[in-house]
C-alpha cells in the first residue's frame, strides 16, 4: 500500500501543467526521433543533455524519459514502413512488419504497434512501481564488495551481449574505463592522465563523451555511409489505421507476453530491449495457430516484439533506480543525466527524493496514454518525416552537438575533446566495435574504482574480501558465466546436435 500511497502523490504532482507539458513533449520529440532513420534515443538524449541545464531535476527526467518512450515508437515506423529498424530492439518487429505494409496492411501492422506500446508501457510500469522499492530495500544491505561485484557484473553482460564481438567490447569497455580514470585521484589528489592540461583535471565531462560517441561519431558514420548506402523507398499505406475483430483476437496475447517478458529481461542487470524482443518473435511463432504467416506477414510477429521493447525500458530503469547501475547506453545517458543535478541513483533515492522518484514513474503512466492519442491520428505527418534528406539530417546533429558542448563551458578545448571523441567513435562504428561498453566504462568506472578501494580500505587491502560474502562471490560467478558462455554454449549445442544426427542414422 506504500507503493501505490506514494505513486498517487507522483500524479499529484506529474499532473502540474509543466510536467504535463514536458511529458507531452518528450513523447513528441521522442517519436520525431524514432522516426528519422539513423538518429536513436541515445543520440537524441545526448544531443539535449546540454539543453536541460536550465530544468528542475525532475522536468528533466520526464523528458528524457518521454524522449525514450516515443523513440520506441517511432523505431517500429521505420522498421514497418521502411525496413529500417532505428535500434536493435526495433529489428524484430522488421522481420513481419515489412511484409505487412508490401501487403497493403501498414495501417494495421502500425496500429498494432502503438497499442502495444501502450499495453506493455502499463504492464511493465505497474511491475516498476512494486517492483522498485522491494530491490531498493534489499540493496541497502549491500557492502562495498557486493557494489564492486555488481558493477563487473553490469559490465561483462553489456560486453558479452552488445555487439558481435567479445574482444570488441572488452577493447570499448577499456576505453570508456581509461576515460574514467582521467583527472584527480580521489584519495592522494595525484594528477591521472592530464597530459599537462588544466582542462582535464577534473575528467573529462560525461556529457562531452556522450556527445562525442553518439552525435559527432554517429553523425560522421552516417555522411560516410550516404555514399554507400542504397535508398529504400517507404512503402506507402492509405485506408484504416486500426484493427479488426479479427486481428484485435489474434494480438492482446502477444501484447501481454510480450509486456512481461520485456519488463522481466529488462529489470535484469543484463537488461535491454534485444533478447526479450527476439525472445518474444520466436515465442508467438511457436505459439501461433498462424506458423506459416511468419516471415510473411503475421501480425503477432508485430505485436509481440514491440510490447517487449517498449517494456524493457521500464525493467532497465530498476537497477537504473534502485542499485545506480545503467544496462543500456541510453540508460547511461540518463545516469548521467542524474549526476548533473547531483543526484545519485541508488537505494537510498527513494528515501532522499520520493517526489523525483514517484512524479517519474507517474509521468510514465501519463506519457504512455499520451503515446497513444499522439500516434495513432498523427501516424501518417510521421510517415512524411522519412523524405528528410539525410545530408541535412546528420550536418544538423554535428553543428548542434559541438554547439552544445560549447554552451556547456565555453571552452575550446572541450570542443577540441569532442571532436577527437567523435573521430573515435566513427571509426569505432566502421570497424564495428560497439558504443554502449565505452559510455557505460567512462560513467561506471570511477564508481567502481570508489567501491573497490573502499573494500580495501576497511581490509586492510586484503583482497580475500571480495570472495568471503556469499552475494559478491554469486554476482562475479554470475559475471563469469555471462562472459564464457556466449562462446561455450554454440559449441556444445553443436557438439550435441551431431551426436543426434549420427544417432538418428
Amino acid at each position: 500500500m506504500d507503493a501505490l500511497s506514494e505513486l498517487l502523490n507522483g500524479f499529484a504532482n506529474a499532473l502540474e501543467p509543466q510536467y504535463l507539458l514536458f511529458a507531452a513533449v518528450g513523447v513528441t520529440i521522442g517519436t520525431l526521433v524514432g522516426v528519422l532513420p539513423g538518429i536513436g534515443p541515445a543520440l537524441a538524449l545526448a544531443l539535449l543533455l546540454p539543453l536541460t541545464y536550465g530544468f528542475d531535476p525532475t522536468g528533466a527526467l520526464i523528458i528524457f524519459a518521454g524522449i525514450y518512450y516515443g523513440s520506441l515508437y517511432g523505431g517500429a515506423i521505420t522498421s514497418i514502413l521502411l525496413n529500417t529498424p532505428g535500434e536493435a530492439g526495433s529489428v524484430a518487429t522488421a522481420i513481419d512488419g515489412y511484409p505487412m505494409a508490401k501487403a497493403g496492411r501498414a495501417g494495421p501492422a502500425l496500429a498494432t504497434a502503438v497499442m502495444g506500446s501502450f499495453f506493455a508501457g502499463i504492464i511493465s510500469t505497474l511491475g516498476l512501481t512494486f517492483l522498485a522499492p522491494l530491490v531498493a530495500n534489499l540493496a541497502k544491505s549491500f557492502q562495498a564488495t557486493d557494489y564492486f561485484a555488481l558493477m563487473v557484473l553490469a559490465f561483462v553482460s553489456v560486453t558479452a551481449l552488445v555487439g558481435n564481438s567479445i574482444i570488441r567490447g572488452m577493447v570499448s569497455l577499456f576505453a570508456g574505463l581509461f576515460i574514467g580514470l582521467i583527472g584527480l585521484d580521489f584519495l592522494t589528489g595525484q594528477q591521472r592522465f592530464t597530459f599537462g592540461m588544466p582542462e582535464l583535471l577534473g575528467g573529462v565531462d560525461i556529457v562531452i563523451v556522450v556527445i562525442g560517441l553518439f552525435a559527432v561519431g554517429e553523425a560522421l558514420y552516417g555522411l560516410a555511409q550516404l555514399r554507400l548506402a542504397k535508398a529504400e523507398a517507404a512503402v506507402e499505406f492509405s485506408g484504416r489505421v486500426w484493427l479488426d475483430k479479427g486481428e484485435r483476437k489474434r494480438v492482446w496475447k502477444p501484447w501481454i507476453r510480450g509486456g512481461l517478458l520485456g519488463f522481466f529481461f529488462g529489470s535484469m542487470p543484463t537488461g535491454g530491449s534485444e533478447v526479450p524482443t527476439f525472445l518474444s518473435y520466436n515465442l508467438e511463432k511457436r505459439l501461433s495457430k498462424h506458423r506459416h504467416e511468419f516471415g510473411k506477414g503475421a501480425i503477432e510477429g508485430v505485436a509481440g516484439p514491440e510490447a517487449a521493447n517498449n517494456a524493457s525500458f521500464s525493467g532497465v530503469l530498476v537497477p537504473l533506480l534502485t542499485l545506480g547501475i545503467p544496462t543500456s547506453a541510453t540508460a547511461a545517458i540518463i545516469l548521467s543525466a542524474f549526476q548533473i543535478y547531483n543526484i545519485q541513483p541508488g537505494p537510498q533515492l527513494f528515501e532522499n527524493s520520493p517526489d523525483l522518484v514517484w512524479t517519474l514513474i507517474a509521468s510514465l503512466f501519463i506519457g504512455n496514454l499520451m503515446l497513444l492519442a499522439i500516434n495513432l491520428p498523427l501516424v501518417k505527418l510521421w510517415v512524411k518525416l522519412l523524405s528528410i534528406p539525410k545530408t541535412l539530417l546528420y550536418t544538423g546533429i554535428l553543428v548542434f552537438g559541438v554547439l552544445g558542448v560549447y554552451s556547456i563551458s565555453g571552452s575550446l578545448v572541450e570542443v577540441l575533446i569532442v571532436c577527437v571523441i567523435g573521430v573515435a567513435g566513427f571509426f569505432m562504428r566502421v570497424y564495428d566495435f560497439p558504443v554502449a561498453p565505452a559510455i557505460i566504462g567512462s560513467i561506471l568506472g570511477p564508481m567502481m574504482e570508489t567501491q573497490m578501494r573502499r573494500a580495501l580500505s576497511i581490509s586492510q587491502n586484503d583482497f580475500s574480501v571480495f570472495f568471503t560474502r556469499p552475494l559478491t562471490v554469486g554476482l562475479l560467478l554470475v559475471a563469469l558465466a555471462v562472459l564464457v558462455l556466449p562462446s561455450v554454449l554454440p559449441k556444445i549445442l553443436g557438439k550435441r546436435r551431431n551426436a543426434d544426427e549420427v544417432g538418428a542414422e
